[in-house]
């Protein structure tokens, strides 16, 4: 029987949405904080071509490194370790933000609320460059009380599709796979993990962006595929007692 099921979050419970505005001053806020000498182009063509040679390796070596480890080692290198490591969090936050707002789908309260009335338990699994923000969001939201445990790749190193991230999760909520399912967006990534970990059900969110973003062939499908957060009530029904 299932009765706990575990989240994603990106393009998942939340959604990017554009914001120009938004956008440019968090870039001009990085700039900032680094003490940056060197023009907009420079600055940020040296840290696109160093995130995508970073999330090549992470996304192979199914790790993720630290948010200091990220901008220390990584991203800002030739910078003095000491400045970056003192503002690395609040860097990951506004890397983040050059995107865009991260918003929560407009269903997804009112879903987990009725989930949770129907006695599942409920819990995250992420991968994410930041440590604060996710945590951050379900304060700022009101569901924190919602999510008995919470995984993120930047806390505990692994990522998915990793079958050891999704196990990591079940034993901190303290339950089998087998009574466990996932719901995420990637048709690899999530899908894959979960299958191999022993889940018993894999629910997709379909999103554009995410194809849109890392075009992929679907290998393996999911038992579900939804477009909306409040479609998981009629797959999920009330439990037993």
């Amino acid at each position: 029987m299932i009765d706990t099921i575990f989240f994603d979050i990106g393009n998942t419970l939340r959604i990017v949405v554009k914001d120009k505005a938004f956008s440019d001053a968090a870039e001009q806020e990085m700039m900032r904080l680094v003490n940056a000498t060197e023009s907009y182009e420079d600055f940020f063509g040296k840290l696109n071509e160093r995130w995508t040679k970073y999330r090549k390796a992470a996304k192979n070596g199914h790790l993720d490194a630290s948010e200091m480890e990220l901008w220390s080692q990584h991203l800002l290198p030739d910078y003095p370790v000491d400045l970056i490591c003192s503002v690395a969090g609040r860097l990951t936050r506004l890397w983040r933000d050059h995107d865009g707002r991260r918003v929560a789908r407009p269903d997804v309260k009112e879903t987990l609320m009725e989930l949770d009335r129907r006695g599942y338990t409920m819990g995250i699994i992420a991968n994410t460059i930041t440590e604060t923000e996710i945590p951050d969001w379900m304060i700022e939201d009101g569901v924190a009380r919602y999510f008995k445990t919470v995984i993120l790749s930047s806390k505990v190193r692994l990522r998915k599709p990793d079958p050891e991230i999704y196990r990591l999760a079940c034993r901190a909520i303290g339950k089998p796979p087998e009574q466990c399912a996932y719901i995420g967006d990637n048709p690899i990534r999530d899908v894959q993990g979960t299958r191999e970990a022993g889940f018993s059900l894999m629910v997709r969110i379909d999103e554009p962006d995410t194809l849109e973003k890392e075009p992929q062939e679907i290998r393996q499908n999911a038992d579900y595929t939804i477009t909306r957060i409040a479609e998981l009530l009629d797959i999920f029904p009330p439990l037993k007692g």
